[in-house]
């Protein structure tokens, strides 16, 4: 083996997480040049360009994103192993980036962050929100936290759990235009709808009873893309909306919401862990998918 080769890896890793030769300059205490010059070198002995470099971006080649997807992991193992063999009584450490859904870090994950960065104090955790899951590995995530099924990707995808989806209206809503009896009725209504970004349409609205599947077309006058300001028009008595049961049980109980059609509410909506590989997973990557599956099941209870 080549021992030139891991210093110029952690420096494209670097490069690639931080988005730019500058920031990573900044975080591995080295100059832009240096830098630049380290990610040559590599280049020229792996024998392939690694990045597209102009004035203003870089990214990866299709090499270069080959050779960063094989490489990082092996990378944070060999930390975990450093941390393990000079006996620190912690490997959770680092930094550590989420791709979660607007959704998840607003209404379940972040009143709960103070206990995960109390119980793992060397963690530098960003979560941003992003609706769609994207390229984990280019956008330098760890990991990603999503509602529904996860597009086709060589990532590796496991479902933490399903949660009902709910057809709801606050009680201001009903009392100035009455409480729906059937699914066919909401064309009478006005109805909230979810842009989806993935589609890039409205979500469509199913309601199921066993196997019976009832495709509801309702009337749209109000469209949004966010489901924090989904919930407030719909508590405020906007409109009829469809939520999820996840989160949102509290509106139920304390009478904010009404839930419409119970015996309509077998669709189920499933929310998933998403990371690039099963195989030398850091630390702090197994600690916050621990976490977050525990919290966000204990949100669904």
């Amino acid at each position: 083996m080549d021992g030139r080769l891991l210093p110029g890896a952690t420096v494209l890793v670097s490069v690639v997480e931080a988005g730019t030769i500058v920031r990573a300059a900044g975080s591995l205490n080295l100059t832009a040049s240096a830098v630049s010059r380290a990610v040559a070198r590599l280049e020229e002995r792996v024998g392939v360009r690694l990045l597209d470099r102009t004035t203003r971006s870089l990214s990866l080649t299709d090499e270069g994103r080959n050779f960063y997807e094989a490489v990082k992991p092996h990378l944070a193992a060999i930390e975990e192993a450093a941390l393990t063999a000079s006996g620190t009584t912690s490997a959770v450490r680092g930094r550590l980036r989420v791709n979660i859904e607007p959704f998840l870090a607003r209404v379940i994950l972040a009143r709960r962050m103070p206990e995960f960065l109390e119980k793992y104090p060397k963690v530098n955790l960003e979560l941003l929100m992003r609706e769609s899951l994207g390229d984990l590995v280019t956008d330098g995530f760890d990991l990603a936290l999503k509602c529904g099924d996860p597009p086709p990707t060589t990532f590796i995808a496991r479902k933490i759990l399903e949660t009902r989806v709910i057809t709801v209206a606050s009680p201001k809503y009903i009392a100035r235009f009455g409480k729906p009896r059937s699914p066919a009725d909401l064309q009478k209504h006005t109805c909230i709808t979810l842009w989806d970004w993935a589609s890039r349409r409205p979500y469509r609205w199913e309601l199921r009873k066993g196997r019976r599947v009832v495709e509801a077309t309702p009337s749209t006058r109000f469209l949004v893309s966010d489901v924090g300001a989904m919930i407030e028009a719909c508590v405020a008595g906007t409109g009829i909306a469809q939520i999820l049961a996840l989160g949102n049980r509290n509106l139920i109980k304390s009478g904010a919401l009404v839930e419409l059609f119970p015996e309509w509410s077998d669709e189920r909506f499933p929310v998933y862990v998403v990371h690039p590989s099963r195989r030398h997973q850091p630390a702090k990557v197994k600690a916050f998918i621990d976490f977050a599956t525990k919290s966000i099941r204990q949100a669904a209870k």
